[in-house]
């Protein structure tokens, strides 16, 4: 599977990934930004796929239900039950502490439409499961994937956005006006 992710995304699409995803450690957050587009999944489906790196995301527990639920467990994807009052962070910072190897994608707009702040649930996911980040960005205009070295929280969130939200700085999404 591997070697046709390589093709699809790299040689049919036109894709170039800068760097890997760390290898070491074996839990960490990647935060892919910016998303504005559907198109967002199969591109870091691929891009996962082609580096051989298990990323998972979480989605809400009717998606793995019959007769798809199967596809997105395949994908790698984790149910979470979000219909219970549930904290959605402690859920997923348990199932970061119940397994040797896992890493979340989560985007950090948490939607595909403009946003001006960023949503914190993955950073104090990361902050509760004692994991760094891992930031990847989605540049359409480039067709490049660009891939940051494991970068760990510390008890400043201000200084630590600023220094999340720069490694995206001018990268344009398949809907630039979105970006």
């Amino acid at each position: 599977m591997k070697g046709i992710a390589k093709f699809i995304l790299f040689k049919i699409m036109g894709w170039k990934l800068e760097n890997d995803f760390p290898k070491d450690p074996l839990k960490y957050v990647v935060i892919a930004a910016p998303h504005t587009s559907w198109l967002d999944f199969p591109i870091a489906i691929l891009t996962r796929m082609a580096s051989g790196t298990m990323v998972h995301f979480v989605g809400k527990a009717s998606l793995f239900k019959p007769p798809f639920g199967f596809f997105f467990k395949a994908l790698g994807g984790t149910p979470i039950d979000r219909s219970k009052s549930n904290n959605t962070v402690d859920a997923v910072i348990d199932v970061f502490n119940s397994k040797k190897e896992f890493r979340l994608g989560i985007s950090p707009e948490g939607t595909r439409k403009k946003v001006d702040k960023w949503k914190t649930g993955f950073y104090y996911i990361a902050k509760g499961a004692n994991v760094p980040i891992v930031m990847a960005t989605l540049d359409f205009e480039n067709k490049k994937v660009k891939i940051s070295e494991p970068f760990y929280p510390t008890e400043n969130k201000d200084k630590d956005f600023k220094v999340l939200r720069s490694f995206f700085k001018n990268v344009k999404g398949k809907h630039s006006n979105l970006s």
